[in-house]
């Protein structure tokens, strides 16, 4: 549970940071010069948006691994599915993906009798599939 208490204030610091710059990242989908004719400090909330993703991703690989596809997969179909305002992008993302490891790791204990895989096969099976899809779908509607 050690592990615990440290990762649930990781994670909350992170997403409150990014619900707090959420007008921010919604005007950097226009990009950099867009965002600052909109009055946003380009540069300062890039810096604390990515020192907050470099440390909540230091604390969580320290403390669970590398579990490949989750952050590359979910935001992306969540974005496909509610769009990208980071109002409900940030907090639907977060949710699905870890309801996403949760089924990731109940399907890894329970697929082979007597021996759990390692929650990164699974997450790498169905999250290449699925990252090979988005990628598709993406060049075809350019």
């Amino acid at each position: 549970w050690h592990s615990v208490w440290l990762a649930v204030p990781t994670v909350l610091v992170g997403l409150l940071v990014c619900l707090w710059h959420r007008r921010a990242l919604d005007a950097f989908t226009f990009g950099s010069d867009s965002a600052a004719s909109l009055g946003i400090a380009v540069r300062r909330v890039q810096i604390i948006l990515i020192a907050t993703a470099a440390l909540v991703t230091a604390v969580m690989v320290s403390i669970v691994g590398s579990i490949g596809f989750v952050g590359l997969v979910i935001p992306h179909a969540v974005r496909m599915l509610v769009g990208v305002r980071h109002a409900r992008l940030v907090p639907l993302s977060a949710l699905s993906g870890a309801l996403f490891l949760i089924a990731a790791d109940i399907l890894s204990r329970t697929l082979i009798k007597g021996q759990a895989l390692p929650i990164g096969v699974i997450t790498a099976l169905i999250g290449a599939p699925v990252f090979a899809l988005i990628l598709i779908r993406g060049n075809s509607t350019r």
